[in-house]
């Protein structure tokens, strides 16, 4: 029989792009998603990829114990990817007890209505490298200390160590994927590497004559969501749960990503990109760079697709969206 698949987040990026491999592989994909008025705007990436009449949408929420219970019960599932959160590290500054509710205690939510409903269902945690945050180690892997310098970062720190807590204290299937940035066409608006590409493409057609960024010597490490989501798949095909670093064991500046995208577009940058104080952040996490070792040897993992060739990829799916 097919397994079935649940996750929260669906209609985020990395949720999109999980459902799509998940029915690539026969399985029946589920997912939470929460009642809103714009419910056919959030549903633009699944209908980017061609699969939002593939998967079943359940009103829900991360806050509400109660109704994950319901819905698991309803579900049943074997598999459960929670992605939901409130991801946008800048907003966790203006709502940080909004950001706590969702992205720690969510987990915890969620965890407690899988043990109740499906103990024998395997779980996958969405943490992240912003964890790390003022690095203590050159290179971040699975034993590197954590610091992290935003109320997203605690937040998601929170949810890292519950999902340890309920593997070690109750036996349950439960792994962490650490990840770190991963982009793509997918990605919001919000996010630095979109709004370069989107940056770029008006100015590219006329309808913007500057693109304005904040600290652009930030290091980050980056790759695409598609090569992402394999290795959350892959985690929960391990015979026993642990953590892991996905990354791809490269740093680039948020100044060198930007040039991709303006050569691409066959600008020049230094004639575009305003630097703007105000978009600095409170506390900055000026470079991260993961060590993917682990999953390379544990789980055969490696990504694919390099940040040239996603920076590009952005850029043509931005300039087809405006066109």
């Amino acid at each position: 029989m097919a397994k079935t698949a649940f996750i929260t987040g669906l209609t985020g990026q990395d949720g999109a792009y999980l459902a799509q491999l998940l029915l690539e592989k026969g399985y029946r994909v589920t997912g939470l998603v929460r009642r809103s008025s714009t419910s056919e705007i959030n549903n633009l990436r699944l209908k980017w990829l061609g699969i939002e009449n593939q998967v079943e949408f359940i009103d829900g929420d991360l806050t509400d114990v109660s109704g994950l219970v319901r819905t698991l019960q309803e579900v049943k599932p074997d598999e459960i990817y929670n992605l939901g959160a409130q991801s946008f590290v800048k907003s966790s500054w203006q709502q940080p007890l909004l950001t706590g509710g969702v992205t720690a205690l969510g987990v915890t939510n969620l965890l407690e209505a899988m043990r109740i409903v499906v103990p024998d269902a395997r779980f996958y945690q969405a943490s992240s490298s912003e964890m790390y945050g003022k690095i203590q180690e050159d290179m971040q892997d699975e034993d590197t200390p954590f610091y992290p310098r935003s109320p997203y970062a605690v937040a998601k720190l929170y949810g890292h160590w519950i999902t340890v807590n309920y593997r070690e204290s109750f036996g349950m299937h439960a792994s962490s994927g650490i990840l770190f940035n991963h982009e793509s066409p997918l990605r919001g608006i919000e996010f630095v590497t979109r709004k370069v590409t989107d940056g770029v493409a008006r100015i590219k057609m006329g309808l913007a004559d500057e693109l304005r960024l904040g600290n652009i010597d930030a290091k980050r490490d980056w790759g695409h969501s598609r090569d992402y989501v394999k290795a959350m798949w892959m985690m929960l095909q391990q015979d026993i749960a642990d953590d892991f670093v996905i990354a791809t064991g490269v740093t680039t500046t948020v100044r060198d990503m930007c040039k991709i995208a303006f050569n691409h577009a066959d600008l020049a940058m230094e004639d575009h990109l305003v630097i703007d104080p105000a978009l600095f952040r409170p506390a900055e996490v000026d470079i991260l760079l993961g060590n993917p070792a682990k999953a390379k040897s544990k789980l055969g993992w490696e990504p694919q697709i390099t940040l040239e060739e996603m920076i590009i990829e952005m850029v043509d799916a931005d300039l087809k969206r405006l066109g």
